[in-house]
């Protein structure tokens, strides 16, 4: 199989094992005799991290084969990619989440460590996005602008430049998608770190209760527009 084909199996069973997690984490929180909570709970959350670490090794591993086909995501739905930054989700929407599942639980001193992850986040994502901005304007400048207007007609010495260009291309995108996922990945260790075991829990299945709906949202509407679009019918 080719990269996407590999990679779109691989999203596939991960959901799967998404929406298991899901059912185990929303286990944990409802009332039941017989078990310390807060136990069980901090026990599932290193669990949750492998879960999404094997997502990132595996994005990883795409990047380093075509990091393009990774920024474009052709296994996620029209809506999804409406969400996506920079390869994944922006860590800054995890908030309103915190917020929505675990607010009214929250100490003094546990709100005012969050507000310190927001503030250090929404820094390092402008910074993020201003290195993605000078990548994205180097396609826009020479040589790789005046070569790419030529793919086609290019003899062989513009050949090897325009590769050239493009590895170079490949090798800046790597670094802005690696910051991001690292970025990603910081974020939920940090909010995870300032919340009890119990809130941690609660955080993560709200979290995965957004992707997954937003997941079944986001294939329904596209098998429907595929539907009107086999149909010959248009609808606004």
């Amino acid at each position: 199989m080719d990269s996407e084909s590999i990679f779109t199996s691989f999203f596939d069973s991960w959901l799967t094992r998404q929406e298991a997690f899901l059912r185990q984490l929303e286990a944990l929180l409802s009332p039941a005799d017989g078990f310390d909570r807060n136990r069980e709970c901090a026990a599932m959350i290193p669990r949750v991290f492998s879960h999404y670490q094997e997502m990132y090794m595996e994005k990883a591993a795409l990047a380093g084969e075509d990091v393009f086909l990774l920024m474009s995501a052709p296994w996620l739905s029209s809506f999804e990619r409406t969400l996506v930054w920079i390869s994944g989700f922006r860590p800054s929407m995890l908030f309103p989440m915190i917020e929505a599942a675990v607010a009214e639980d929250l100490s003094d001193e546990q709100k005012r460590g969050i507000e310190a992850v927001k503030a250090e986040i929404r820094r390092k994502e402008k910074e993020i996005n201003q290195a993605m901005a000078r990548v994205q304007e180097t396609v826009a400048e020479p040589p790789l602008c005046g070569l790419v207007k030529k793919f086609g007609r290019l003899v062989d010495g513009e050949t090897t430049e325009l590769e050239a260009a493009m590895v170079e291309l490949k090798a800046a995108m790597l670094v802005v998608v690696g910051n991001a996922d690292e970025l990603r990945g910081w974020t939920a260790a940090a909010v995870v770190g300032i919340l009890n075991p119990v809130q941690g829990v609660k955080f993560f299945a709200a979290v995965a209760r957004f992707q997954l709906q937003a997941r079944k949202w986001g294939v329904e509407k596209d098998r429907q527009r595929c539907h009107v679009s086999a149909n010959g019918v248009f609808l606004p």
